[in-house]
């Protein structure tokens, strides 16, 4: 017989009765199931209050939930309640957000192939930041012709330790500008140029379930180098942070997390606020898929 999951890769308010019964929240899951039928998704609520309650401590200065992650008009006012601004990469996100009343100022707008209309609508509606991917948008953003506050995307060269397939730091990426290349300090000088994009400073992300800290303080270090001669407002270290899912893994706190990058800027003479934006790390846990046994079969 199988043994029981461990508590600790549950939502937080999981329990299981003298039964046997799972219940999350005080509501019995088979009562989930019988209600709204199979396959269901269930959130913790409180376990996601938490984590971005830890978020917003760890990362005070501005902290975006990566909707990528997991987003629904609840999730996206959840998360905006909790304080946290929240990161969208399409037009699609970027609706869901607002329509669950999240203001435009608390929005990041990401993707590295925003479409001319997505990014007007991004302009239009007043977002807090646009992340710029590459040089293609810099014109389509100059094309606009509205004011706009921005960051560069840099790619550090770092390899993140992860699956190649959610690995983004590495040179050979489709993401941002490289710092090896020159691409990285040129994309920065044009949007200093400019008369229209406002340059508040550089995002980097590494990649997906990243486990070693030292990956992230090794981007920080490379990122920090780079662009401390333009006295950024802003560096943001983007998320990643890996999240357990079997027994036997451990994964850094979002208060070690942000120790060990905030420590590296600071090392390196950046005075910038330094910003992050998990995704994974608020909701993984916090889920459960509930299914009905339909059909068992007996092999020898």
């Amino acid at each position: 017989m199988a043994e029981p999951l461990p508590s600790h890769l549950l939502p937080e308010t999981a329990a299981v009765g003298t039964d046997g019964s799972l219940s999350i929240g005080g509501i019995p899951v088979a009562d989930l199931a019988e209600e709204y039928g199979t396959p269901l998704f269930v959130y913790d609520e409180q376990h996601l209050r938490n984590r971005a309650r830890e978020a917003v401590a760890a990362w005070p200065d501005g902290v975006a939930y990566a909707t990528k992650a997991f987003l629904c008009k609840a999730m996206a006012a959840l998360a905006h309640e909790e304080g946290m601004y929240l990161d969208v990469a399409t037009g699609g996100e970027l609706h869901v957000a607002r329509a669950a009343g999240v203001p435009a100022d608390r929005l990041v707008m990401h993707g590295n192939n925003k479409s001319p209309l997505e990014l007007e609508t991004a302009v239009v509606e007043g977002v807090h930041r646009i992340v710029i991917d590459s040089f293609d948008e810099i014109d389509r953003l100059e094309a606009i012709g509205a004011d706009v506050d921005v960051l560069v995307r840099i790619t550090p060269g770092v390899e993140a330790h992860t699956h190649e397939f959610i690995a983004t730091g590495h040179d050979d990426t489709k993401f941002g500008f490289t710092v090896s290349t020159g691409d990285a300090n040129t994309a920065v000088e044009q949007v200093r140029a400019s008369r229209v994009l406002r340059f508040r400073g550089v995002h980097c992300h590494i990649g997906s379930q990243v486990f070693r800290l030292a990956s992230f303080a090794d981007a920080a270090r490379i990122v920090a180098r780079m662009v401390r001669e333009y006295e950024p407002e802003e560096v943001s270290i983007g998320g990643g942070l890996g999240v357990a899912y079997l027994e036997g893994e451990e994964a850094p706190t979002m208060q070690e997390w942000a120790e060990a990058v905030r420590g590296a800027f600071e090392a390196e003479g950046v005075t910038a606020k330094v910003t992050a934006e998990p995704g994974r790390s608020i909701v993984a846990q916090a889920a459960i898929t509930v299914y009905t046994v339909g059909t068992i079969k007996d092999i020898e």
